[in-house]
């Protein structure tokens, strides 16, 4: 099989044969995003840039075997984060060599900003870097200057529009440099709704220009203590509309996840890291039946708005060949408290208390209690959207997938 359909975030086909495993070996980052906040540690959180902890080059090897053993068909190994991985370029490479010599079929997948790519295109191609993803949020040099708050080059810091000016030049030389050493290149690009919204389809055709094979358009995520915490999130309609639009330029992925730096397993759904690794990857699929319950975590009662960490009640809907109504609102204890769900105390109530219901809908979740919730064969579908737009995309998953 050809390796550009073994990586399941290069192919939606794939991606419920194949799993992939993130090694966070690279903490350091020569770009500061205004949307990003690295700092930021918690197993329930499920973002890019998130990790449990930062390993070395030797414990990722250690990791890989491990999980290797257990998920055979994990086919990717990469490295995203929680920082960049070419400003970390030495942790990388070393763990690249390390899990070569002892697999000599894993493909092999780095996550970059771009401002290092082109100058390290020889060594990536040499230690057999076949993917690459490089995340491209503008072209104009004003717009990125708003989402890029500065930029650490050669040794000496830029700021505003100079950095931008950098970053951009960078990006594409990079992406065209990858391009023609034959590694297969996807350009993720952040939604920011009213600031970069309407250059994208820009960003698509530039990327196919530079020699990508698949652009991934996904949603901000507005983390608390950022310069963005405040913006609107995208509803998935109008996202879904923006990468259809973008589809005749460029081929879009529709399946991204927005993992963790230490994601491991099948897309959406991870080996928890607090848990043992077998439970959540094959979990018996609920055999719907009509009517289907869902769970929606929501501040408005309008929208699917909630992250499930933080949710102190559920809206609980029915979908039957009837309509969708709302049944009832069920109170449940916070997840993230205290402990922030260490331990099955925390979640335990909640599986109880959403015991009949097929498949819970949130803004996000993180793999501990998607896990939890799979293994009592409960769903989790993950929007932004009206909640009765959200339960019937589920609703039709679910049937399509009986």
């Amino acid at each position: 099989m050809p390796a550009a359909i073994k990586h399941p975030c290069f192919s939606g086909e794939c991606s419920k044969k194949f799993a992939r495993i993130h090694l966070p070996v690279a903490p350091n980052c020569n770009i500061k995003c205004n949307y990003c906040r690295r700092s930021f540690d918690c197993v329930n959180e499920s973002r890019p840039g998130v990790t449990s902890k930062v390993i070395s080059p030797e414990e990722a090897l250690e990791r890989y075997m491990q999980l290797k053993k257990i998920i055979p068909q994990i086919s990717v190994a990469g490295i995203a984060g929680p920082g960049d991985a070419l400003a970390n370029i030495d942790e990388t490479l070393e763990t690249l060599r390390l899990i070569r010599r002892e697999d000599a079929d894993v493909l092999f997948c780095v996550s970059t900003n771009g401002l290092y790519l082109g100058e390290y295109i020889k060594e990536l191609k040499e230690a057999g870097v076949t993917h690459i993803t490089v995340t491209i949020n503008a072209v104009n040099i004003k717009t990125a200057a708003r989402i890029y708050k500065h930029a650490e080059y050669n040794g000496k810091r830029y700021v505003r529009e100079e950095a931008a000016e950098i970053i951009l030049r960078n990006q594409i030389e990079g992406l065209k440099a990858a391009s023609a050493a034959g590694i297969v290149c996807k350009v993720n690009t952040v939604f920011i709704k009213g600031l970069n919204d309407g250059e994208i389809p820009e960003v698509v055709k530039t990327a196919k220009e530079a020699g990508a094979s698949i652009s991934n358009i996904m949603q901000l995520i507005p983390v608390k203590g950022t310069l963005f915490e405040t913006l609107p999130l995208t509803r998935e309609r109008e996202l879904e509309t923006l990468r259809k639009n973008c589809e005749a330029v460029l081929p879009q992925m529709y399946h991204c996840r927005q993992c963790r730096s230490d994601a491991a397993g099948f897309l959406g759904n991870d080996v928890p890291l607090r848990a043992p690794a077998p439970a959540a990857q094959n979990p018996q699929a609920k055999t719907p039946a009509a009517p289907l319950l869902f769970a929606a975590a929501t501040k408005t009662g309008v929208l699917v708005d909630e992250h499930f960490g933080r949710a102190e009640s559920f809206s609980i809907y029915e979908y039957s060949p009837d309509g969708i109504r709302f049944k009832e609102k069920r109170a449940a204890p916070r997840y993230c408290g205290e402990n922030c769900g260490s331990g099955t105390d925390s979640i335990n109530p909640i599986l109880e208390t959403l015991s009949d219901c097929s498949a819970v809908l949130a803004l996000r979740i993180g793999e501990a209690p998607r896990s939890a919730l799979a293994q009592k064969n409960i769903k989790v579908f993950t929007f932004y959207d009206y909640i009765e737009n959200a339960v019937r995309d589920a609703a039709e998953f679910i049937e399509r997938a009986v």
